[in-house]
């Protein structure tokens, strides 16, 4: 795409993890940003604007890369989009490569491979300080000119360092340099020649050598899944041209390595110099202590206990304020549309409750992410992912696993979201979809119910609180060989080392955090909040249509029916008089009894008796399965939903003693279990197990939706609802079988 002047030139910032590139992007950018994902793909996309002399240019913030080998998914975005072939993408008009200071060869490496794509380069070499105080002196003079472009010494944290990197961009823009490419052995070139001849039609005149040479050197490129090439013609050709590769002595898996570092030496020959001895430095002597086999792992406990109690405790009040605030705000609009029952119902259960349904999940998510973002900031996020590694290897994960899965335990929302640290594709979807097996804060009000109403009793406080604990680790017990499968039999993750970089620590910059909050609690509003919204409303109009006059009339029957029979001597004038009375008991009793009748006659009642005799053999009958219907949009609404089935009202909670004592005297109604007990152990722990491991849980699926794809979210429903009935239906008949 051909830039025109009311075009803002586009400018990409790359360069390796851990150096301090988004630290940089936040300070030229400061609030002028926006984030979305890449087309097609669940990268998020930064773009943010920044004010070059006369004009604004746009700075896309790539994933953080080592390299083009564009084996993972965020590096193959950053192939695409540097080579101009994302869809929605142009190819940038400059790049800026943040380098490591204290670390110059190594960091070019990424830069060199870049050069290749002829698209003019500013460096910034970041740290700068630090290398200052490390001895080392880098001659940025020398350096530009051997380099053929501009230098920028950087200290990303600080603002002075701003407006420097602004000019020399500014400048670069309109003077443009590109660093000078390697020049390949006659047999690389010769191999990249045989892989054009060979590549499909079309396909070769879309590539410049830079791609194809990541099929040549890389041994698993994800960039080939870009090409209608089919495998094996592929395979065979990129054999042969390693084989010509090979002939001349040189690794075709390690020659790029060899002579792009033979390259870059000479590039930089002369240019650095180390004044003094080097201390070991504050990095190491931490490191000692934070990553020893027996205190490591024991100050890793501690901060893993603070982070998961704050994301309790410091959200918990705020969750109880929007939850406050819902309540009062359906209170207050509730009597302004009492003329119009079906649009108050709307508004009060529908419209608020649905914007409710999401914004109480915005504390945890904040609190959340700015732990992350603080452990990640200081460097200590990449030590807790080495040390929790071998936990998880034996079934396919790693230890960036960890925190989102503990995560998950206070929701699975921000913990799904907490995946994002982790850069292996595959590992981050197979973490995604065991995630909702962690037994979430919104599950606890199902097991406080039943346990009180049903283990407690019968086998008292030690048992009901042994099962309490034990049921937060079905989850977990379930979750760790499930994602040994997935990844054998269905994600195929090949057993790959866990390499990981542990960076220096710094002191985190408490806007950068900030903005990680904001920046991933809009997120989620923006994009889970309208699923979980929409969800919301289809809910409550499966519960609350159709509503025909008949099952008014017959619910107002049935009382002033009861009501005669309780108390003779009232004749029907007096039973009347007193349903009219809106403070009246017998009112209440009216508008419970008519509530129950709607939801049994709604569509999601018909929906429950239908689907009833597929939970038959878990013992829930159509009360319970309406229960678990209705609960999809949050899995403790069952209760809400109960006590309005056993016409009590929708205000009970899990500690209420009429909705115990209703679901105890429960009965079977009919079938062959007519006037037996609904609700008897077999049956409460099957309903226990099965909430533990069913996607009962809209936001969740909304953010899965997001991070990985509809057919990833429809695929965790489908899997988890089928173990979670498996799970019930073993539960309700083992325990029939064993009394």
């Amino acid at each position: 795409m051909t830039q025109t002047s009311t075009e803002p030139p586009q400018i990409a910032l790359v360069g390796n993890p851990n150096i301090g590139k988004t630290t940089l992007f936040n300070l030229l950018t400061g609030m002028r940003q926006r984030v979305g994902n890449y087309p097609g793909v669940t990268v998020s996309k930064k773009i943010g604007t920044l004010r070059l002399g006369e004009r604004d240019a746009h700075l896309i913030d790539l994933p953080g890369t080592y390299s083009l080998a564009a084996a993972s998914l965020d590096e193959r975005v950053v192939v695409d989009v540097l080579s101009g072939k994302l869809p929605g993408t142009q190819k940038p008009d400059l790049v800026v490569c943040v380098v490591d200071a204290t670390n110059l060869t190594r960091n070019l490496f990424l830069a060199a491979q870049i050069a290749e794509l002829a698209i003019p380069m500013v460096i910034v070499l970041n740290q700068w300080d630090l290398a200052e105080r490390q001895g080392l002196q880098i001659d940025t003079d020398r350096l530009s000119a051997q380099l053929r472009v501009p230098i920028v010494p950087c200290v990303a944290t600080r603002k002075e360092s701003a407006q420097r990197v602004k000019d020399t961009l500014a400048q670069a823009l309109l003077s443009p340099a590109c660093l000078p490419p390697i020049q390949w052995p006659d047999a690389v070139a010769a191999a990249t020649a045989h892989l054009r001849a060979a590549m499909p039609k079309g396909a070769a005149a879309d590539l410049e050598d830079a791609e194809v040479h990541r099929l040549l050197f890389d041994a698993n490129s994800a960039l080939a899944e870009r090409l209608e090439w089919p495998e094996d013609e592929r395979r065979k050709a990129v054999q042969e041209a390693r084989a010509m590769v090979q002939a001349s002595g040189l690794n075709p898996l390690a020659a790029e390595a060899l002579l792009q570092y033979d390259h870059i030496n000479g590039l930089t020959k002369g240019v650095q110099t180390k004044v003094g001895e080097l201390a070991k430095g504050q990095t190491e002597s931490i490191d000692r202590l934070l990553m020893h086999r027996g205190w490591g792992l024991a100050i890793f406990a501690a901060i893993m206990y603070v982070v998961f109690l704050s994301v309790y405790t410091w959200a918990g009040p705020l969750m109880d304020g929007i939850e406050w605030a819902k309540g009062g705000l359906q209170d207050w609009i509730s009597p302004f549309l009492a003329g119009t029952p079906m649009l108050q119902s709307l508004m009060v259960d529908a419209v608020i409750e649905g914007v409710g349904a999401f914004l109480v999940f915005l504390p945890q998510i904040l609190v959340l992410f700015f732990f992350i973002s603080l452990l990640e900031d200081t460097g200590y996020m990449a030590r807790a992912a080495f040390l929790m590694d071998k936990m998880f290897g034996w079934c396919g994960l790693n230890g960036k696993s960890f925190v989102p899965l503990l995560s998950s335990y206070a929701c699975a929302v921000p913990g799904i979201m907490a995946t994002r640290t982790i850069e292996d594709p595959k590992a981050r979807l197979a973490t995604i979809l065991i995630a909702p097996f962690m037994s979430c804060s919104a599950r606890l009000p199902v097991y406080v119910l039943l346990i009180g109403a049903f283990v407690e009793p019968s086998h008292g406080p030690l048992i009901a609180s042994l099962t309490l604990f034990a049921m937060h680790f079905v989850g977990l017990a379930v979750a760790l060989p499930t994602v040994w499968i997935l990844n054998k039999f269905i994600l195929k993750t090949r057993p790959q080392p866990f390499v990981l970089e542990m960076p220096r620590y710094h002191v985190p910059r408490l806007g950068d955090v900030a903005w990680r909050m904001w920046e991933s609690g809009w997120e989620f509003v923006k994009r889970a909040g309208t699923v979980i919204f929409a969800i919301t409303i289809i809910i409550w109009a499966l519960l609350y249509f159709p509503r025909p006059d008949a099952v008014a009339e017959e619910a107002r029957a049935q009382v002033i029916a009861e009501q005669q029979a309780a108390d003779p001597s009232m004749n029907l004038e007096a039973i009347e008089a007193q349903l009219q009375e809106e403070d009246s008991e017998l009112a209440h009793v009216l508008e419970r009894r008519e509530s129950s009748a709607y939801i049994e006659q709604s569509y999601m009642g018909r929906m429950g008796k239908a689907l009833q005799p597929v939970f038959h053999p878990a013992g829930f009958d159509w009360r319970i399965t309406v229960g678990v219907l209705a609960s999809f949009p949050a899995r403790e609404v069952i209760i809400s939903t109960l006590g309005v089935i056993y016409s009590l009202g929708g205000d009970v909670d899990e500690e209420s003693p009429g909705l115990q004592q209703a679901m105890a005297n429960a009965t079977w109604q009919e079938g062959t279990r007519v006037g037996m007990k609904i609700f008897t152990l077999p049956v409460v722990f099957g309903i226990m197990i099965f909430f533990a491991l069913c996607s009962q849980c809209g936001a969740t699926l909304a953010i899965i939706k997001k991070e990985a794809g509809t057919r990833w979210a429809i695929f965790s429903f489908v899997y988890m609802t089928v173990l979670a009935w498996i799970g019930a239906v073993l539960c309700f008949q083992l325990g029939g079988v064993f009394g």
